[in-house]
């Protein structure tokens, strides 16, 4: 009497009952979302009466098992089946599709497939109108029987092995709305007339392949098409005007290519749907077009990294959605009349206008004062001259500053502790002179990991990132920053420094600091870079550095330091390098050896140092949350530029 079986999030636990399959009226099985493990009964896929079958989000695993080939006593049933984000391996078993032939959608992408994607799914299931292989390791060509799937509407196998050409019998597949094969193998042009055909498409995602060539005119017969993605391939030449055409475009994304020629040749009047427009890090040049800003539905517009010149128009203003913005690495100029325009921009949350306006100067106008919702701010790179001005402290909301690479002059201003959202300030490779101020140690984001981790993890328009495998999704994503490198500071290290226990990176490095390292450095548990170098530090190195368990990357070089180096722990890691041009220090990682005298200190056991590892990985892990771990920087021991910019790029 059963028809319905559905237990989704429940906590479930165990392995999946085959007697399940007895159930001879069951037509809905609905386990997903549950930690169910061990393998997919046999009798559930072969059963009679199951129309609908979804087991996803589990830990399910082993391989599919194969039906048999014989004809069942009574056909399978089942029109959608969903096994997508398990553990499931090995091949798709051929005659166990071959035996499905009223299946309509397939999803099992998120697992760990292998080998060919199988060529006979249309004609064992003529209805077939979803399949979603992605997030697997199938590998080898797109099978062309694809095309023969004449209700095929959904094709999704991207972020997989696939390789080869895009066969032109799959555009025989007419009723194709989602074509998505991002993040393969995939190499050739797709100025082909057959892919004409494909005029139903809503979404075309090649993005992340090896596909060359120009962007075919035949893409403004794509009257349906909302979301274009040929990002990270090799597509050169012009924009077509033909894009103009497309006039439901939500997202266009082009980013890391070869285009090139002026924007100019498309009509962005036309596109009044277009949410985002990305073309970061092409050979673009010319001015920004007016046309962008009839785009009153853009919220995403990034075009740095390209050829670009030209003052900014004061119709950016018509962009009243617009929160994300990044022009960096181009030659705008007229950095004041810049600011005055988008300070009107009230909904602007991220700014990248960093590696522009060369020579300028950063104007210090106190009117400049509309930018209360920004929580990125980028200008780096820029030769300014001038001082920290003081309408960056009217960004209340400001959480990530970056002020490097520029010849800025005076001391860091005393109201920096007003930003009581900043967690990340790099303001290295300046002029600036004075002492580091004391309400630099009351920065409340820094005193707190607690404060971090609390704050609201707010999601990037678009994504920031420094290539495709490193990739930020939002702002909390990175770490905590203070940046003070390559400067005139003089003065102590001030003590307070102890407070700042949220930070991962501590750069003073290439200053005039003098006196010692101050003990309550060794406070800062989750420090991970710590570079000293190049100063006038004197006394001795805290021992108690030594309890840093974290700290993977360290530099006290060209100071005036002495006595013993500590040893042990992550002492025993660091480069010799990291100690070179101190003439009175003596330890093991230098040619100057320590008598006994001096040798004799206490020295903390590193027994448990993996113990700390472990622990750091999980914490860690869940401090930052998405984003790619920031491991991959300080293991690296990257020192001299800023940490923001080599990691992520400053115009993205």
């Amino acid at each position: 009497m059963v028809r319905h079986v559905s237990l989704p999030s429940k906590g479930l636990k165990g392995h999946i009952s085959r007697s399940l399959g007895a159930l001879t009226g069951l037509q809905h099985l609905d386990l997903s979302e549950n930690l169910l493990s061990g393998g997919l009964p046999r009798e559930l896929l072969s059963s009679s009466s199951i129309v609908f079958l979804d087991v996803s989000l589990n830990q399910l695993n082993g391989t599919l098992r194969q039906l048999s080939s014989s004809p069942p006593a009574r056909p399978i049933q089942l029109q959608v089946l969903n096994i997508s984000s398990n553990l499931f391996a090995g091949q798709f078993p051929s005659a166990t599709w071959k035996a499905m032939e009223n299946l309509m959608a397939l999803n099992a992408s998120n697992n760990n497939f292998i080998g060919r994607v199988p060529a006979q799914f249309c004609n064992s299931s003529p209805s077939l109108a979803v399949l979603d292989l992605c997030f697997n390791k199938f590998s080898g060509s797109i099978p062309p029987g694809l095309g023969d799937c004449s209700k095929l509407r959904e094709l999704k196998a991207g972020h997989n092995n696939l390789s080869g050409t895009l066969p032109d019998e799959l555009f025989n597949a007419t009723s194709l709305e989602y074509l998505s094969l991002q993040n393969n193998d995939l190499h050739g042009v797709l100025d082909t007339a057959n892919m004409v055909s494909l005029r139903n498409l809503v979404t075309l995602d090649l993005g992340g392949n090896r596909f060359s060539g120009k962007i075919p005119d035949y893409i403004g017969l794509f009257k349906r098409l909302e979301n274009l993605h040929l990002n990270d391939n090799n597509m050169s030449g012009e924009l077509p005007y033909a894009l103009s055409n497309c006039t439901n475009l939500i997202t266009v994304d082009l980013k890391r290519n070869k285009l090139s020629g002026e924007l100019t040749n498309v009509n962005f009047s036309n596109l009044p749907k277009l949410k985002t427009l990305d073309l970061d890090s092409n050979n673009l040049s010319g001015t920004v077009p007016e046309s962008i800003y009839s785009c009153s539905n853009l919220t995403a517009l990034r075009l740095s990294t390209n050829n670009l010149h030209g003052q900014l128009s004061s119709r950016i203003g018509n962009l009243k959605h617009l929160s994300f913005l990044s022009l960096g690495k181009n030659n705008f100029t007229n950095i004041t009349n810049a600011l005055q325009i988008l300070k009107s921009s009230k909904n602007l949350s991220t700014l990248f206008i960093g590696h522009n306006f060369r020579g300028e100067i950063l104007p210090q106008d106190e009117t400049i004062d509309g930018f209360g919702n920004l929580q990125v701010l980028d200008i780096q790179g820029c030769q300014f001259s001038g001082r920290i001005p003081v309408w960056i402290s009217r960004a209340a909301n400001l959480q990530v500053l970056l002020l490097c690479g520029n010849r800025l002059t005076g001391p860091i201003p005393g109201w920096i502790n007003s930003l009581s959202h900043l967690f990340y300030m790099d303001v290295s490779t300046n002029r600036l002179t004075g002492q580091i101020p004391l309400t630099l140690m009351e920065m409340p984001m820094l005193k707190s990991t607690e404060n971090i981790t609390h704050m609201n993890p707010r999601v990037f328009d678009l994504t920031v990132t420094n290539g495709p495998s490193l990739e930020y999704r939002t702002i909390t994503s990175f770490p905590a920053v203070l940046n003070l490198r390559n400067n005139c500071l003089t003065g102590v290290i001030p003590p307070q420094i102890g407070q700042l226990k949220a930070l991962v990176v501590l750069d003073f490095s290439f200053n005039k600091l003098s006196g010692q390292i101050p003990h309550s450095v060794c406070n800062l548990t989750n420090l991970q870079v710590l570079d000293l170098s190049s100063n006038n530090l004197a006394g001795a190195i805290p021992v108690a550095l030594n309890a840093l368990h974290f700290l993977s990357a360290f530099s006290i070089s060209n100071n005036n330091l002495e006595g013993p180096i500590p040893s042990g722990g992550q002492f025993d890691t660091f480069q010799n390098s990291s100690f070179d041009r101190n003439p009175k220090l003596c330890g093991s990682a230098l040619t100057q050896k320590c008598n006994s005298a001096e040798a004799h200190q206490p020295i903390i056991p590193s027994a448990k140092q993996a113990d700390y590892k472990v622990a750091f990985v999980i914490a860690f892990g869940a401090f930052f949350g998405v984003g790619v771990l920031y491991d991959q920087l300080v293991l690296s021991r990257y020192f001299g530029k800023s940490y923001f910019a080599s990691h992520i790029g400053s115009t993205r």
